[in-house]
């Protein structure tokens, strides 16, 4: 895996109630990657409509964990460990939630030039359930080609 790598990250929110209207995120974009103490970390900058400067978002990587830390504009550190309930307070502009992550699943695969992440999770927002989500990463080296959008 190089140092300049393309980071596509895409994600659904089930809603308990209303699952007919399941709208999927998707961002693609630039980062920076590196591996140390067998860790890979993904970093890149987000910017929010409407608001001036950016968030720094700081992507780690274990065998089995998913760790993501946002500083910025959004202040959040959020980890998915499977089988696991993690709570953080999730930092917006427009006020603090307390955010309560379960995990179900934390899958990665890695190749030579391609790290692919599956997360699937429950999440809370002060302690009552708001949706069963899911997250999908491919973080590739830039030289291996960009993403084709489905």
């Amino acid at each position: 895996m190089t140092k300049d790598v393309l980071l596509s990250i895409s994600g659904l929110q089930f809603a308990a109630k209303d699952e007919e209207n399941v709208e999927p995120v998707e961002i693609i974009t630039a980062g920076d990657y590196y591996k140390k103490n067998g860790k890979h970390y993904i970093l890149y900058d987000e910017v929010m409509e409407g608001f001036d400067g950016n968030t720094r978002n700081i992507i780690k990587l274990t065998e089995d964990s998913l760790d993501i830390t946002k500083k910025g504009i959004s202040n959040v550190h959020m980890v998915f460990e499977k089988n696991k309930k993690n709570v953080s307070y999730y930092n917006t502009p427009f006020g603090s939630l307390l955010i309560g992550i379960d995990a179900k699943s934390v899958d990665i695969a890695e190749t030579e030039d391609n790290i692919d992440v599956k997360v699937k999770y429950n999440l809370e927002v002060n302690y009552e359930h708001l949706a069963d989500c899911s997250i999908t990463m491919s973080i590739k080296s830039k030289e291996s080609g960009a993403f084709t959008l489905s």
